[in-house]
């Protein structure tokens, strides 16, 4: 059987990436096809008490106590 159909998937998902602010950006800016994701604000959430990072492709982020990353609603 070649290689080509035993090939693992390089796919990463966002609980998977490192709970840095620049991981976030390198992730992000990988699912949107290379075109660069910026973080436009950071604030403390006042419900959840926890920094949120509103990003250019429109979704905010925050981390969970274990420190990986997941969307805001």
């Amino acid at each position: 059987m070649s290689q080509a159909f035993v090939k693992e998937s390089d796919e990463q998902w966002l609980h998977d990436i490192g709970p840095t602010l620049n991981a976030l950006i390198v992730y992000l800016t990988r699912q949107n096809n290379g075109i660069r994701v910026y973080e436009k604000r950071s604030y403390i959430h006042p419900k959840i008490n926890k920094e949120v990072h509103d990003m250019s492709n429109g979704l905010s982020y925050a981390k969970d106590e274990e420190g990986k990353w997941y969307i805001i609603d």
